[in-house]
């Protein structure tokens, strides 16, 4: 059974030392967006740039064409076309693949096949850290998932993808049959290794918002740069839960997903 997360667990993660360089503190590798679904990759995109020091942006056109308009918003990015997605994948530490990438039916001209995306970079490279979230979770069969995969699925995603209800027990039971990590998004958050499990609490309606998934994902990504997948996960979804209680306490409900993006690094700060 799932116990709650310690939040002593936190000293764990790394930091960023002072003799270190550009490229040292993590590269993330972002694949994602289609013409229909711009924000999604953006708000991963936005929390990344936050706490690595690369991050390689790589989504349809029009997405990477927004990105170059807000290239400030991470100085140390890279637009990468999807015609040359692999040759940075081998430089990147972790790849998050799925935040807006459409199923079959909200495919438009000009957008990858997602299943096909996905299951090309997962064959080529099984051994890279993957983070797998919207999209590819929807079209995809877990027995492709990577050994090194953290899936992020909110509740419905993980009955699509594993076929039953995402209780507590299930979620155990899926993360030791696949040899994975998984983190199952809802009121409380559940996380699972195939050797441990654990239940992080708190958070708010206003955390339902769309957005706030992608949010987290790119913040777990950032984390399993340079940090084991399981502490990544619940680190992460702690993380995102105490920014949601921060905004709480200053707005009520009444913020977005970008805010939520911009308050993660003050509340890290406040807590590592």
């Amino acid at each position: 059974m799932a116990s709650e997360f310690d939040s002593s667990l936190l000293k764990n993660l790394y930091k960023p030392t002072p003799p270190s360089h550009k490229g040292q503190n993590g590269k993330v590798l972002i694949i994602g967006g289609s013409q229909l679904f711009h924000a999604a990759s953006l708000w991963a995109l936005t929390v990344a740039s936050r706490i690595v020091d690369m991050v390689f942006y790589s989504s349809v056109e029009t997405n990477n064409r927004i990105v170059e308009s807000i290239k400030a918003e991470f100085r140390n990015g890279i637009i990468v076309p999807r015609s040359k997605l692999e040759n940075y994948i081998k430089e990147a530490d972790c790849i998050l693949i799925g935040p807006g990438l459409p199923r079959k039916e909200g495919l438009e001209k000009g957008d990858d096949d997602t299943k096909e995306l996905t299951e090309r970079m997962f064959s080529a490279y099984p051994d890279k850290k993957w983070v797998v979230d919207g999209g590819s979770l929807q079209v995809i069969e877990p027995n492709i998932l990577p050994k090194t995969a953290i899936a992020t699925p909110h509740k419905g995603e993980f009955k699509k993808l594993f076929g039953v209800e995402a209780t507590d027990e299930n979620v155990e039971t899926m993360a030791k049959e696949f040899g994975i990590v998984i983190l199952v998004k809802g009121e409380y958050d559940v996380v699972s290794s195939p050797t441990e499990s654990v239940r992080i609490s708190g958070g708010n309606p206003g955390m339902t918002k769309g957005g706030t998934g992608d949010v987290l994902a790119g913040l777990v990504a950032a984390l399993y740069c340079k940090n084991g997948a399981f502490l990544s996960a619940a680190a992460g979804s702690y993380i995102n839960k105490k920014a949601g209680d921060s905004l709480f306490k200053k707005v009520g409900y009444y913020f977005n997903a970008s805010d939520l993006a911009a308050e993660i690094p003050i509340v890290m700060n406040g807590l590592l």
